[in-house]
């Protein structure tokens, strides 16, 4: 009787410890990362720049803070001021600091306004906006 009382013990204990290291954990978790700091030229502020010749337009998106481990994206859109068709997009997703666009396709004498999202690619709630107008002459 002693002995079928402790083998109970035992294979309950042995049950009770195997379920304990078997529980799953609680999901994936977000990784935990800088918000991102990003720099762009011409600022992108809610700057106006003077208007010019164009074709092209260059813009510049440097990112200031450390990079996420998975990169990010780069989203670039331009359109008329007060319009809803865009005239240029581009999306890149990069490991590289700075990434450089050429805005094209503006139509001469109407202001522009370009808008840029970066966004970590391991973080998608870690995001950066921002906006300019242009024009060209």
């Amino acid at each position: 009787m002693k002995t079928s009382s402790y083998l109970f013990l035992l294979g309950f204990l042995a049950f009770l410890v195997a379920s304990i290291s078997c529980q799953k954990g609680t999901g994936p978790t977000t990784p935990k990362e800088e918000n991102l700091i990003v720099e762009t030229l011409p600022l992108a502020n809610g700057h106006v720049e003077s208007p010019a010749p164009g074709p092209s337009f260059p813009l510049t998106v440097t990112i200031r803070s450390a990079m996420p481990s998975g990169g990010v994206k780069i989203d670039v859109t331009a359109k008329p001021d007060g319009g809803t068709v865009n005239f240029f997009t581009n999306s890149v997703t990069t490991t590289n600091a700075t990434t450089n666009f050429n805005i094209t396709g503006a139509t001469p004498g109407v202001t522009a306004v370009v808008d840029i999202t970066v966004t970590s690619v391991s973080k998608p709630s870690n995001r950066w906006t921002g906006s300019y107008k242009f024009s060209r002459k």
